[in-house]
């Protein structure tokens, strides 16, 4: 018989990730009954609301999830972490939607953009494991599937423009206090999580560099492209760069597809696609009705795209411009909603 409510658990879950699956359960009303909010030691004993409930964060341990008959464990506590701790929770029976990147080029592992290839879920019970895509390949993806579906992407030319959310809260607070320290001349800047300063300016690393001269980041894009669209014949290149901003990333995406396309038909395909929201009239005299900018997708759920336009240098070419907010559509609300299409169809 279909449960009516699922035990849940968080790992990871005083970080920002966290803190947004718990916000985005309450306001989809994810059927929960039983709450487990797991962290490192330093958040033990923190209290977090949930549905104006105070719950006491437990540190995670080799025995959290022993007779707690979670049903699904949200997890967002850093690869190294979830490489221990996702096996464990899938043992007692969990199913593990991680947001990590340890579990995402696994064959027997599901790597899952609702929107793109729902039906991979299935997969789960191969290890009792899903991974998360990166928010960079989420964002970019969503839009891209139903165009691949109607005219086939050969290739795709991807520079991303990644808000400093993405490295986490430290990296935030980096951003901010090197922003006023240049602004009221208080002294040198000391890059900290970032390896150079990240205020007024933009770096073109993110993550370390394999001996190929590409940064994991790019690395990830290429290969989990592929993974989630089912065809590691779409050639993939990426160019991904840190920015000062908060919240949200955008994607300057070239595309090249073995079919002709019309513009016309372009936009429509968009347009009728779930989680996708068209900003594209740029000889508009409202500058917020021209194209999505970050700041604009802060705090919302759909991908936006924009500056929609043919590529005259090369046959069936396309450009688009794509924004999202990296910590709820390219983390947290994926996961969501693949744990809900997990409750309806698979459990």
């Amino acid at each position: 018989m279909k449960k009516e409510k699922y035990n849940i658990g968080i790992m990871g879950a005083t970080g920002l990730v966290g803190r947004e699956f718990l916000e985005i359960l309450e306001e989809r009303k994810f059927p929960t009954a039983e709450l487990y909010l797991f962290a490192s030691e330093n958040s033990l004993g923190e209290t977090i609301k949930f549905k104006g409930e105070d719950y006491i964060v437990d540190a995670l341990k080799e025995d959290s999830f022993e007779k707690k008959k979670i049903d699904i464990v949200l997890s967002s506590p850093g690869g190294s972490v979830s490489s221990k701790f996702a096996p464990i929770a899938a043992k007692e029976g969990a199913v593990v939607i991680d947001n990590t990147s340890y579990f995402r080029m696994d064959e027997d592992v599901p790597l899952v953009v609702p929107e793109v290839n729902p039906e991979d879920i299935k997969y789960y019970s191969n290890k009792n494991i899903i991974a998360n895509p990166n928010c960079s390949t989420i964002q970019m993806v969503v839009p891209l599937k139903p165009i691949h579906d109607r005219y086939k992407i050969k290739r795709i030319i991807v520079s991303t423009y990644q808000s400093t959310s993405g490295a986490g809260k430290r990296a935030m607070d980096e951003l901010f206090y090197q922003t006023t320290g240049i602004i009221n001349a208080k002294g040198d800047i000391y890059p900290e999580k970032f390896p150079v300063q990240i205020a007024f300016n933009c770096i073109p690393q993110i993550d370390v560099f394999s001996e190929d001269g590409y940064t994991k980041e790019e690395i990830k894009m290429v290969r989990e492209t592929q993974k989630i669209m089912h065809d590691k014949n779409i050639a993939v290149s990426a160019t991904t760069v840190r920015v000062p901003v908060f919240f949200s990333h955008g994607e300057s995406v070239n595309i090249e597809t073995e079919k002709n396309f019309d513009i016309k038909d372009i936009k429509r395909i968009l347009s009728e696609t779930g989680g996708v929201k068209i900003i594209d009239n740029v000889l508009s005299a409202n500058p917020e009705e021209r194209y999505p900018y970050q700041t604009y997708a802060a705090g919302k759920d759909e991908v936006f795209v924009g500056r929609i336009r043919k590529d005259f240098s090369i046959p069936n070419g396309l450009n688009l411009w794509i924004v999202a907010d990296n910590v709820r559509k390219g983390a947290a609300l994926n996961a969501v909603q693949i744990a809900e299409i997990l409750i309806q169809k698979f459990l």
